[in-house]
């Protein structure tokens, strides 16, 4: 086998031969070979996918919450107290005794009476809100029994066109309060809102007047009226039956106000106090009762109840 020799330089300047152990191979090149990827060539992040509908961040806190917990402690954060949205229907769920709701005017429906028309119209966005949300407006009334009283309650939900009050809330909300005067009833409203409803023009602004006629007649027969105001209760059902209530109760961090923040602001000229607008805010001027918990709510509210209506049992007896 041939072998090459290297030249080696000595310190002394004397050349000596020595040969190659391993001898190179002449006109040759090395090639590697390339690993297949996997997965499809995708990379694969090492961040563990969480499958969705399985948690859900607390906005004040922060925390991670798992969905059923969650629901279990009917949408309130278990370690920050924070009240997550809830919808009417579930909200009735938490209050009152098992099978005793009778909802009334389930199928009374919002007609497009002034024939709206924008980036799209008020049918098609009522009959959206419809499919989405299961319901027919931005109310839920009926009679029902809290603890062992019965009474004519009224539950709103934000879902449904930002619980906006159009002619069919207002009716129905009348007709709940009507039939509560009628049977002896007290009346308890639970309030979401952002305001009027806009598509229906004048014809809200109404109802305004009509359910604030229907408390005054309500409260001729001596029979009390509980208003209990959520996260968010705003503008006109602020200014009408939200405020009307012979108790008015106010979840925790709640946003209660007539006008926004920011156009308050501009039309004072003035800073606003840290706070404005909260139900902690508005219980230290004054304008509410009590702030209760979702969780507490319904034993209070038996216990509110029963307080109110002690001098009316007391003079059947």
């Amino acid at each position: 086998m041939d072998t090459t020799s290297f030249t080696k330089k000595s310190i002394g300047g004397v050349a000596t031969v020595e040969p190659a152990l391993t001898p190179p191979v002449a006109h040759t090149q090395t090639t590697f070979t390339k690993k297949p990827k996997l997965g499809g060539g995708k990379i694969r992040s090492k961040k563990r996918d969480i499958p969705e509908g399985l948690w859900t961040k607390c906005p004040m806190c922060e925390t991670m919450i798992f969905d059923k917990e969650l629901d279990e402690n009917l949408k309130v954060c278990p370690k920050c107290g924070h009240h997550f949205p809830i919808g009417s229907r579930e909200r009735i769920h938490s209050l009152v005794e098992t099978c005793t709701f009778e909802e009334m005017d389930a199928t009374m429906s919002s007609v497009d009476m002034l024939g709206f028309k924008g980036a799209s119209t008020y049918k098609s966005k009522l009959e959206a809100y419809r499919k989405n949300t299961t319901l027919k407006d931005a109310v839920v009334t009926g009679l029902c029994k809290i603890g062992a009283q019965r009474v004519a309650l009224g539950v709103m939900d934000f879902n449904f066109l930002g619980g906006s009050m159009g002619s069919v809330v207002g009716e129905k909300l009348t007709r709940l309060i009507e039939r509560g005067t009628e049977k002896g009833l007290p009346v308890i409203i639970i309030s979401t809102s952002g305001g009027a409803r806009m598509y229906e023009g004048m014809f809200s602004l109404m109802q305004m007047a009509k359910t604030s006629a229907a408390l005054a007649y309500h409260a001729k027969h001596h029979l009390p009226y509980i208003s209990v105001l959520t996260h968010p209760t705003t503008a006109g059902v602020m200014a009408s039956y939200a405020t009307l209530g012979d108790l008015i109760l106010a979840e925790p961090g709640a946003m209660i106000g007539f006008a926004g923040p920011r156009v308050i602001k501009d039309t004072t000229q003035a800073e606003l106090p840290p706070g404005f607008q909260t139900a902690e805010f508005l219980l230290d001027h004054g304008l509410i009762d009590a702030i209760v918990s979702r969780k507490e709510m319904k034993a209070q509210l038996i216990e509110y109840l029963d307080f109110l209506t002690a001098g009316k049992k007391a003079a059947v007896s």
